[in-house]
């Protein structure tokens, strides 16, 4: 069956004009299909089943250990790095609140009573009421914190809107403060906690960090990895917190941190990816990584998933121990849900039947 379906596919290509090479398989399909013009702004793809490589590309100048910005993706890098905090005990629980970290930022700006109830969780969950909003793009306040000296005094002074924990408002602020946690509960950086706790357990040792003018590094995006190493962040995930048979966090986080907790409304990746085979199903956020299930009429898989502006993705799909990676550079794009649709075209039935 799978070998009919190749054919399926390289003439496709032959009558649209593109057939450069018969595929292999349907994974052949996706370097074919990222440099025909299918997916313009496609990058880099990783594969591995059960912690094995099994198929990887690298398009339009991009190389296996080039660092590539992983965009808002790295804020599910910086839940990874709450849950071990937790566990290495300098963080009690979520219930803790924001503001007792920051003792020296007293009096604030904008103060109100409400921000003593904000907590980690709150945060982590995009609930925090800050008055800022990126989702729909209606109050972007990471731009305004880029222009100032320090990005945590400015987090921590934004007024609310509402009352924390009550509405889901996608902003980078909650990742940035969620970092000066980190920094504050450990007494280290951000960059020293994450390389010792889990860039060295990983073997991740190039990347880049982007830091405020005092020093303070971000942890709402703008860090550069390898696209090999992305995936590697997928299979902690992927094995309950377990990589190369060592415990870098619980298990317990890891199913704590995936739970889809809140229904994004009127949202579904696969929708906007325009792909004409799966039912658009709807994308659910927990803390700071996503669900969606991928349906058609043949077969479902769940995808546990970060994502970042530009097409950036670790996508974890359990029931076939998958760990799928994405780099692009869509920008301010719809083209950047580009890769639900090589999932679903070319990846999910390729394993589906194995």
């Amino acid at each position: 069956m799978r070998q009919f379906t190749t054919l399926i596919v390289y003439l496709c290509f032959c009558f649209s004009g593109k057939a450069q090479k018969i595929p292999a398989n349907l994974l052949d399909s996706i370097a074919i299909t990222g440099n025909n013009g299918t997916y313009p702004n496609l990058e880099g793809v990783t594969i591995t089943q059960r912690g094995k490589l099994v198929f990887e590309t690298y398009l339009h100048g991009l190389r296996k250990n080039s660092l590539h910005d992983t965009r808002s993706a790295f804020k599910s890098v910086t839940a990874l790095l709450i849950g071990i905090a937790i566990d290495k005990g300098f963080i009690k629980n979520v219930h803790q609140k924001v503001y007792s970290f920051f003792p020296e930022y007293k009096p604030y700006g904008n103060w109100t009573a409400l921000k003593d109830s904000m907590t980690i969780e709150h945060l982590l969950a995009m609930k925090s009421g800050f008055d800022c909003e990126e989702w729909e793009g209606s109050k972007d306040c990471e731009d305004d914190m880029e222009n100032t000296q320090d990005w945590i005094k400015f987090c921590l002074d934004l007024p609310l809107k509402n009352k924390p924990g009550t509405h889901w408002d996608y902003t980078s602020i909650n990742a940035m403060l969620l970092g000066g946690i980190i920094a504050h509960a450990s007494h280290r950086s951000v960059s020293d906690f994450a390389n010792t706790y889990l860039f060295k357990p990983l073997g991740i040792t190039q990347y880049r960090w982007t830091k405020d003018p005092l020093g303070h590094e971000t942890t709402a995006g703008s860090f550069y990895m390898s696209p090999g190493d992305l995936n590697k962040i997928g299979q902690v995930v992927l094995n309950d917190g377990v990589y190369a048979g060592k415990r870098v966090v619980s298990a317990k986080w890891i199913d704590t941190m995936t739970a889809g907790r809140t229904k994004i409304e009127d949202f579904s990746n696969v929708r906007i990816s325009k792909n004409k085979t799966a039912i658009p199903q709807p994308t659910y956020y927990g803390y700071m990584w996503y669900t969606e299930e991928i349906k058609t009429d043949q077969w479902k898989h769940t995808v546990i998933f970060a994502s970042g502006n530009g097409g950036q993705y670790i996508m974890v799909i359990r029931d076939l121990d998958l760990v799928v990676t994405f780099t692009g550079n869509s920008y301010n794009s719809a083209k950047s849900k580009l890769p639900f649709d090589i999932l679903i075209n070319y990846i999910l039935p390729y394993f589906d039947r194995k």
